[in-house]
């Protein structure tokens, strides 16, 4: 059973004017998120109590430690909202998990995205300095969680590494690598710095320390974005160990990611924007990182899917939604509807038997026919 944090103030949902158009919060709403204890999870939280302290509506909360947890009960609609990370863009391209034959690219939106960077987290007793010192060492992966994987591919590229160099360990939710890192049974595992689990092991015995990944590293950065192709060089100056006194140079990408399916009302997608802005005065205090969520930063892209029509409403009226991030709408729009009708062209034309075999024929297909990379790194 998914275990479930429910907080009620009030059943009756309010209107909300937003220019011409009045938009409706849902009188109950269901968000997925990452494992507890986990800074998505936190913020999700954080987020439905500040909102709910102005607006009258009940949110039930359901955390996953896997990709597939997160995004299965929004395909099934038992879930409206999902505070995701890159499962997001995998899911959209029909690739990783997101290849089986049940799931193919999906029709989904970014409600808003904020950004964020993403570390190695490393436990501070076993002299890493460098991305390249983590040869030899435990490294963390989760099983049915492609958007930490490839991070974790991508972040060991950067030093040449691949997982043949590691020792790979294995887990079966995101948490629960925090607790291996403490319990001296794991070296090292991809994070946000702002978590609770960052804080939890930076005061254990074995401490936390983030091997940086300097910009002007441009071999390092080519071989990341070989990877995966939507990572950035981030400045950091907050997070556990860091601050403006001590910065490090991490990667950059969104996260969390309010996502939704296309299919969301646009009005009820715009009452979730406006209440988000509403509720800033509140949000920003839930984690260092967390007023990067007024949408004036988090409504603008690039993300991992394209933007649901109901943000860029509500983006417009405030004149936040530009021509450029237009243009790449449109650019996004049309990359979908082509991974979607060569998944479909694909499915015609496959003679084999099999999940195994369905997936290496996409792969190639994907390859051959639609100009994309690779999704296995």
């Amino acid at each position: 059973m998914f275990k479930r944090r429910e907080v009620l103030l009030g059943s009756t949902a309010m209107m909300l004017t937003g220019g011409a158009a009045q938009a409706k919060l849902p009188d109950v709403s269901v968000w997925t998120a990452y494992d507890l204890g986990s800074s998505g999870y936190a913020e999700a939280s954080g987020i439905a109590d500040a909102i709910m302290k102005k607006q009258p509506m009940k949110v039930r909360i359901v955390p996953s430690g896997t990709s597939i947890g997160r995004l299965l009960p929004m395909k099934q609609g038992k879930a409206n909202y999902g505070f995701l990370a890159n499962e997001l863009y995998f899911s959209a391209e029909g690739t990783f998990d997101f290849a089986a034959p049940s799931w193919g690219p999906q029709d989904v939106r970014v409600v808003l995205a904020r950004p964020a960077s993403n570390a190695m987290a490393t436990a501070g007793d076993i002299g890493v300095k460098e991305v390249k010192d983590l040869k030899g060492k435990r490294v963390g992966y989760v099983k049915g969680n492609p958007s930490v994987n490839v991070k974790t591919d991508a972040y060991l590229a950067f030093a040449g590494l691949t997982r043949a160099d590691v020792q790979v360990v294995w887990f079966g939710s995101y948490n629960a690598m925090k607790t291996a890192v403490i319990n001296n049974q794991l070296d090292s595992f991809s994070s946000v710095t702002t978590s609770a689990n960052m804080r939890e092991i930076e005061a254990s015995p074995r401490g936390l320390t983030y091997p940086p990944f300097p910009p002007s590293d441009k071999a390092g950065w080519d071989r990341i974005r070989a990877v995966a192709d939507f990572f950035e060089p981030y400045h950091e100056t907050a997070g556990a160990g860091i601050s403006k006194e001590k910065p490090i140079d991490l990667v950059g990408y969104r996260y969390p990611i309010i996502a939704t399916y296309a299919n969301t009302s646009a009005d009820e997608v715009y009452s979730i924007v406006k209440a988000v802005d509403e509720s800033m005065d509140l949000i920003k205090a839930i984690t260092a990182s967390a007023g990067n969520w007024a949408p004036n930063v988090s409504g603008k892209p690039p993300a991992d899917a394209p933007w649901h029509e109901g943000s860029i409403r509500y983006l417009k009226e405030k004149s936040i939604w530009k021509p450029e991030h237009q243009a790449w709408q449109d650019q996004r729009m049309a990359r979908l509807k082509k991974v979607q009708a060569g998944w479909a062209d694909a499915q015609k034309k496959f003679k084999g038997q099999g999940d195994e075999a369905w997936t290496k024929f996409w792969e190639e297909y994907r390859v051959k026919t639609l100009g994309l990379a690779p999704s296995d790194a």
